[in-house]
C-alpha cells in the first residue's frame, strides 16, 4: 500500500511523530508549508486566532500529489481546540485527491475532540484510523505503544 504522510508542525512535536510513522510504515513524508511566520509569542497568538476563526492561510503547493497514494495520513497539532490552520487549507485544497485517510494529532491537553470530526467533514470521509498523542507522551517516549497500535490498524 502506497502511503503518504502529510503533516504540519510549528514546534516539532508533530514532526517527530510523522518521522516515526514514516519509518514504521515505509511511507513518503511531506511537510505542509505555510507562508506565515509563526515563531514566538506573536506566532503562537496568530496561530490560535486563525484556528478559532477557521481561517485558511496560504500554503505552498504539495510536492507529492495525494491522488497517487492509496492512503494519506494527515497529522496536525491542536490549536485552539482544533486543527492547525495550514492543515485546514491543505485539506480544503486537496480533498478531492485523497482516496483514504487516517488522522493523527498532537496536543498539550484535553478539549480537542472536535478536531477529527472537522477534518473528516472537510474531506467528506471518515478516517480509517485515528491517533491522539499528548506532547508529554511524545517527549518522554511513552507514545510508542499508541503509535504501534495505529500502525497495526492501518495494515
Amino acid at each position: 500500500m502506497k502511503t503518504l504522510i502529510l503533516y504540519y508542525s510549528r514546534t516539532g512535536v508533530t514532526k517527530k511523530v510523522a518521522e516515526i510513522l514514516k519509518e514504521k510504515l515505509g511511507a513518503e513524508l511531506e511537510t505542509v508549508v505555510d507562508t506565515v511566520n509563526r515563531q514566538g509569542v506573536l506566532g503562537y497568538l496568530k496561530s490560535g486566532k486563525e484556528a478559532t476563526l477557521k481561517i485558511s492561510p496560504e500554503i505552498s503547493p504539495l510536492v507529492n500529489q495525494p491522488e497517487n497514494f492509496d492512503l494519506v495520513i494527515v497529522g496536525t497539532p491542536v490549536w485552539a481546540f482544533t486543527m492547525a490552520s495550514p492543515v485546514r487549507t491543505m485539506l480544503e485544497r486537496y480533498k478531492g485527491q485523497i482516496k483514504r485517510a487516517a488522522f493523527f494529532r498532537t496536543q498539550g491537553g484535553a478539549g480537542s475532540e472536535k478536531t477529527f470530526p472537522q477534518m473528516a467533514e472537510i474531506l467528506g470521509q471518515s478516517p480509517v484510523a485515528e491517533l491522539v498523542l499528548l506532547t508529554k507522551e511524545v517527549a518522554s517516549g511513552q507514545a510508542m505503544e499508541k503509535m504501534e497500535k495505529f500502525v497495526q490498524a492501518l495494515k
